[in-house]
């Protein structure tokens, strides 16, 4: 049995044939799905799924790419989703400094506020990081609050360690399928009770899939590849990265 711990459900890729990607997932041995939001909509819509299927949880939050989409009053409408007993986490929230259509400052503000928003419901954070590792680790080590998971892991095992070093935990994706040894290197470090496993999906599909839409019942061969890189047997990442899910999400 495996968790995705992190798809986008809500995107028109998945969201238009959700009963039949949850089905084809299901008949991959993916027993849960945490689908997040990137903004209020989006968040708005994946709590309507998680109502609709009782393998599916959400998330809910603002993506640092995603701020122009958001109107005055967003603190309080992301309080009142938070409320769902369905919410498992605030995310997806951030920095990225790749895509330049935020400002920096924009981005720190609102990352701080959901910090503080997570802090205040004790729930753990989805945190999206693209080179901005500095930044990242200043901003949480201010607000000393550290239940978060560092999405979509691509740093080095330097970086990993030091995220570890203060509590976090790391997921790793299709990515790891696609042959950087940096990100090896990076999956060694980090032990079974703080790894999991996500699709990203409609993103980053795994090899030897790349040229199709990523779904939820792709997660098996990332787990195989950790199993590979690590040199443990799959089930042991099965087990051992189902149950750091349930922990960390509290399910």
């Amino acid at each position: 049995m495996y968790i995705d711990t992190h798809c986008h459900l809500n995107y028109a890729e998945l969201y238009n044939n959700r009963q039949t990607v949850i089905e084809r997932a299901i008949e991959s041995g993916v027993i849960s799905i945490i689908t997040i939001g990137t903004d209020i909509k989006s968040s708005e819509l994946s709590v309507r799924i998680a109502d609709e299927f009782p393998s599916v949880y959400a998330a809910v939050g603002i993506h640092p790419t995603d701020l122009p989409h958001v109107k005055d009053g967003w603190q309080k409408e992301l309080t009142q989703l938070i409320k769902h007993p369905k919410v498992k986490a605030i995310g997806e929230i951030g920095l990225d400094y790749y895509w330049d259509t935020t400002k920096p400052a924009d981005q720190y503000q609102f990352l701080t506020e959901q910090i503080e928003i997570a802090k205040s419901f004790s729930l753990p954070m989805l945190i999206h990081n693209r080179r901005a590792d500095n930044d990242i680790k200043a901003i949480l080590l201010r607000h000393n609050y550290f239940n978060g998971v560092l999405h979509c892991f691509s740093g080095d095992e330097y970086f990993a360690k030091g995220m570890l070093n203060l509590g976090l935990h790391i997921s790793f994706t299709g990515n790891i399928t696609y042959g950087s040894k940096k990100l090896q290197r990076s999956v060694n470090v980090v032990p079974l009770d703080r790894l999991m496993l996500e699709t990203d999906a409609p993103y980053i599909t795994p090899v030897p899939y790349k040229t199709e839409t990523n779904e939820p019942k792709y997660i098996p061969i990332i787990a195989e590849k950790i199993a590979e890189i690590k040199n443990l047997p799959v089930a042991y990442i099965e087990e051992g990265t189902t149950q750091t899910a349930i922990n960390f999400f509290n399910l």
